[in-house]
């Protein structure tokens, strides 16, 4: 009788590649009402802070209108991200500050193109989201530092004053600034400030429907108001005829100082602009369902900042960069395609021809006030706290301070240089310390074991007496020659001396199986590679437990490393079966009776129970002889108290069915640990998507619900044959059981190929290809998937579970693990897991 597959079988699902937008005629109708109000909305934010930016720079300020219409039109139209509005932003303010005093404004312009075409050659280089790979704490102690520097130039003009060349003198000159201030600037400062910071405070109906207006807007039409009523005398905005706009001129001056100033531009506005198209893109995703525009190019975005950068030059403009701010408001307020960008850049040319009689009642102090409080909130206590939390507040604190005193392209060298400072001690400390407890000297290196470090070990070492007993702890991956022939010589000498030696590793397991005091061979001491303290002799027998081997979860495992020699011996073996053999295959249809594993307690280790085996089940039994003679002994007691108190795992560990992956190996966990569901992907299935598998979940509920798990960890794997069958998957595959299972991956396919999600990388790199890129996107997926089983939901909502998402790559030997929430590039970043973590 022929079976069939069933003709219910679900139909593949269709990939994100084969979705499609309205295009044309009708999806411009589509768009265009939401775009002009987001427009209009934009246009309404642009104008006062291009204005206040163009007066903090020193600028014409016409010029910051320039620059606004040419990041909207030009950045609009050929930028990477559809919904990221560009113009002049403060991040780039204290730079042209700068370069205005020392240049002058028609050089200044000519350096914004020469940046501009440096922008064009980094996007041709495809360097984007290399440009982003710089840490953070730099990146925000740079903005952070450039806040604090326009705050202090603009308080001098909020209290009526005129703001000095640097920081530092600003600073200087502000207590007799104090001293002196002028009522009418303060007094319309401080209702530019009250109406910003309490707009969107505005409580009831009215409220509402008011802060339908930009609090920008709506401070500096106020403080206008005011003042034209009352009839203030006060220092105005100025917009002087566009026939009298300066132009850019050949760049005068040093040719390493022009250099240094294009660099400093294009590296300024380039990180800026980057940094707010993803911090779009998350604005995006956590506002928006599936109705997106696509994520950012950040290539393309790269060659629209260039474009527009050249264009703002040649036409006597400001730097452009991309403005959070604007973007921000660009989605709030509906937008759905470029079209909104662009018809704001429009808005402001209208306005610089139309408007000026009304942009020339604005107070200068309301603009100050205005730009004074955008530089306050470049000093994020969101960013400190993310800095903190890393460890890097060093390099925050230092990249600000540097900002501040030197300027930014100083403050930005010697951040780095902290960094990478920091990034050395961290890797080259070692703690050593030593006791005496018992007449034992007991002596603990923490970290890497590098020469730096052999000053302080040889010290340590020869404190101890020559008779006396030493215990060595060892807690550390590397060991350098050095520190290895110092640790050497040691031993030899205080074993000559008549003294006695015990070498640990974590935890206290010995690296040697030979008893205190007995003269030790140079393999169990082989430096190995890069320093591993058991060099491949010590593998040769499986009862010596040598270098990280020694540490007792993993002695199992030392045969294992040698596993392709085993099976090539007993293939030689079983080429020419014995009589035993032939005499036992001829009985292979009689029942089985159980037998003692050899190696076990009563059977000699010298009873060959295996023979009349097939290949596979000699070496299962061969194995299982190992467990028993080796290891069984040492983990009785333990196993014994499980089976008396039963199963109490700290976590739940859903991994792949891969035969490469030895969880208890890896996550250094032993009986008990961990409460472990393997299948083919780690796939974990959508709840009432099962499928009629149930397997999954029944596990899930079991490990949340019966074994009250305290975490949940979804780990993946380098090289996943599932990921790989997952990406050569077609539409017209036959529903095998493997087809239909890896049906449960789909969503982490759909994800790897979408903009609208964060994509998942290792931390310092990117990845190798597209199948790691979908080991790593399924972790992610997969970890959305169990938040929507009611029994992780409910745990996760009271507090009691934890979810981590691990990535162990195969060929490296290396865990990394999900970082929470994504990096400032919009990244899932998985962090390499250190041997101190």
């Amino acid at each position: 009788m022929t079976s069939t597959a069933p003709a219910t079988a679900p139909a593949e699902a269709p990939l994100p590649s084969q979705a499609r937008k309205p295009s044309g005629a009708r999806g411009f109708r589509e768009d265009l009402p939401a775009d002009l109000s987001a427009s209009v909305a934009v246009f309404l934010i642009a104008l006062p802070l291009s204005l206040g930016i163009a007066l903090a720079t020193g600028a014409p300020l016409q010029a910051g209108l320039v620059a606004a219409a040419a990041g909207g039109l030009v950045a609009g139209r050929l930028g990477g991200a559809p919904l990221q509005v560009s113009g002049p932003a403060a991040g780039l303010t204290v730079v042209t500050a700068e370069l205005i005093q020392r240049y002058g404004w028609r050089t200044t312009c000519a350096i914004t193109v020469l940046a501009g075409c440096c922008q064009l050659g980094l996007a041709f280089l495809r360097t984007a989201r290399s440009a982003l790979m710089v840490s953070p704490a730099i990146v925000h102690g740079m903005l952070g530092g450039i806040g604090v520097t326009i705050a202090l130039a603009q308080l001098h003009i909020v209290l009526g004053g005129t703001p000095q060349s640097s920081a530092v003198a600003n600073v200087i000159g502000l207590p007799a600034q104090l001293a002196d201030p002028q009522p009418a600037a303060l007094v319309v400062s401080a209702l530019t400030l009250c109406v910003l910071l309490g707009w969107n405070r505005l409580p009831g109906r009215v409220g509402r429907a008011l802060r339908k207006v930009p609090a920008a807007l709506a401070a500096v039409a106020s403080a206008t108001a005011f003042a034209a009523l009352a009839g203030l005398a006060l220092p105005r905005v100025e917009l002087p005829s566009w026939s009298s706009h300066a132009l850019p001129e050949l760049p005068e001056g040093p040719v390493l100082g022009l250099i240094a100033a294009v660099l400093t531009i294009t590296l300024v506005g380039s990180v800026e602009s980057l940094l707010s198209s993803v911090a779009t893109d998350k604005l995006i995703a956590a506002e928006r369902g599936t109705d997106r525009p696509p994520r950012a190019d950040l290539d393309r975005e790269l060659r629209g900042q260039g474009a527009a950068n050249i264009v703002s030059g040649l036409l006597g403009g400001l730097p452009i960069t991309g403005v959070a701010v604007r973007s921000v408001a660009n989605v709030k307020s509906g937008a759905v395609s470029r079209k909104s960008a662009m018809f704001h850049g429009l808005w402001v040319v209208l306005a610089a021809g139309l408007l000026v009689p009304v942009l020339d009642l604005i107070p200068l102090a309301a603009l100050a006030a205005l730009v004074m409080a955008v530089g306050i909130q470049m000093v994020s206590i969101t960013h400190l706290r993310t800095v903190s939390r890393h460890r890097e507040v060093l390099v925050y604190a230092t990249t600000i301070a540097a900002v501040v005193l030197g300027g930014v392209l100083e403050g930005v060298a010697v951040g780095i240089a902290v960094a990478v400072a920091l990034a050395l001690r961290r890797l080259a400390r070692t703690r050593i310390t030593s006791g005496e407890e018992a007449h034992v000297h007991r002596i603990t290196v923490r970290g890497q074991l590098t020469f730096l470090a052999v000053p302080r070990l040889s010290r340590v070492l020869n404190q101890v007496p020559h008779g006396g007993h030493a215990v060595v702890e060892l807690d550390g991956s590397f060991m350098d020659h050095a520190a290895y022939e110092t640790l050497h010589d040691w031993q030899e000498s205080h074993l000559a001396h008549g003294g006695s030696l015990e070498l640990t590793g974590r935890g206290g397991a010995a690296f040697s199986g030979a008893a205190a005091g007995a003269p030790r061979t140079r393999s169990g001491w082989d430096e190995g590679a890069g320093g591993d303290l058991s060099g491949p002799a010590a593998a040769d027998d499986h009862r010596a437990v040598g270098g990280r081997g020694g540490h007792q979860c993993c002695r199992p495992w030392t045969p294992w490393r040698n596993h392709c020699d085993h099976r090539a011996a007993q293939s030689a073996q079983t080429a020419e079966p014995g009589p035993d053999e032939a005499a036992a295959s001829a009985g292979e249809g009689s029942p089985v009776a159980l037998r003692t594993v050899p190696g076990a307690p009563g059977v000699p280790r010298g009873a060959a129970a295996d023979t009349g085996r097939r290949p596979g089940a000699g070496q299962l039994a061969s194995g299982i002889s190992a467990f028993q003679r080796d290891t069984a002994p040492h983990v009785r007691e333990e196993l014994a108290r499980l089976a008396r108190e039963g199963q109490r795992p700290s976590q739940l560990f859903l991994t792949c069915a891969d035969s490469r992956l030895v969880t208890s190996m890896i996550t250094a966990s032993g009986p008990g640990d961990l409460f472990t569901v393997r299948n083919v992907g780690n796939l974990v299935p959508l709840p009432g998507a099962e499928s009629g598998d149930d397997s999954v979940a029944a596990a899930i509920e079991y490990a949340v619900d019966v074994l009250q798990v305290s975490s949940i960890t979804v780990c993946g794997h380098s090289g996943c044959g599932a990921m790989q069958a997952l990406l050569g998957s077609r539409p017209g595959d036959p529903a095998t059981p493997l087809t239909r299972w890896l049906r449960h991956g789909l969503p982490s396919l759909e994800r790897m190929g979408s903009r609208h999600h964060p994509w998942a990388r290792i931390s310092g790199r990117l990845p190798a290809d597209a199948v790691e890129q979908l080991c790593l996107t399924n972790v992610v997926q997969q970890l959305e998937h169990l938040r929507a089983h009611e029994s992780v939901a409910r745990r996760l909502a009271e507090g009691t579970l934890e979810l981590h998402g691990m990535y162990f790559h195969v060929g490296e030997a290396q865990a990394y693990l999900l970082s929470p929430g994504e990096d400032f590039f919009d990244c899932r970043v998985f962090d390499t897991v250190g041997q101190n973590a």
